[in-house]
């Protein structure tokens, strides 16, 4: 077990996503391009209040815990989440990443996501990183291609969402090929 603390970047910081993160959060994650490819939607402001009421309880790297920090601007603004899936042989984390449209485009995910890397193999010592996305999802995969994962498969109709199959590929990176 340990304790969160501030991630701060050149131009970012990341901590717990909690109750102050309520409104944005909200309404970036409602929006329909970006809960495409997202298996998770608040319905209403209640819905988003709370996960982020049993998101600020988790405690960090406990096994089989999902973990969600805001990826903020320095002026404090939400430009997206985080997520970190602490896997239950406490060696390895699955990552996920959401960002507001009009944070895109500006490199903050990659910034985000390769200090989240650092925090996971450097601070908490994982061995192995994954990255699950949709096949489709085209910035996503260019995003963990250019932080160095890899393509370790392709499943077909194995990830059941909204009453449809879809495609699931998965990417990962061991601690040792991370710079």
């Amino acid at each position: 077990m340990s304790n969160f603390d501030m991630i701060i970047t050149d131009r970012l910081f990341i901590r717990i996503l909690d109750m102050r993160d309520r409104d944005a959060f909200f309404s970036y994650r409602t929006m329909p391009e970006v809960y495409k490819y997202q298996s998770w939607k608040p319905e209403n402001r209640d819905d988003a209040e709370n996960f982020l009421t049993a998101n600020m309880a988790v405690v960090p790297n406990t096994s089989d815990s999902w973990l969600q920090l805001a990826v903020c601007l320095k002026d404090g603004s939400l430009a997206g989440d985080v997520g970190i899936h602490f896997l239950e042989d406490g060696f390895q984390a699955e990552i996920g990443y959401t960002f507001s449209p009009e944070y895109q485009r500006k490199g903050y995910a990659a910034e985000a996501v390769s200090a989240v890397m650092d925090y996971l193999f450097i601070q908490l010592n994982k061995h192995r990183i994954t990255g699950s996305v949709d096949p489709d999802n085209l910035r996503s995969i260019k995003l963990l291609e250019g932080l160095g994962f890899r393509k370790e498969a392709h499943f077909v109709k194995s990830y059941r969402m909204n009453d449809q199959w879809y495609d699931d590929c998965v990417y990962a990176m061991l601690a040792d090929e991370w710079k």
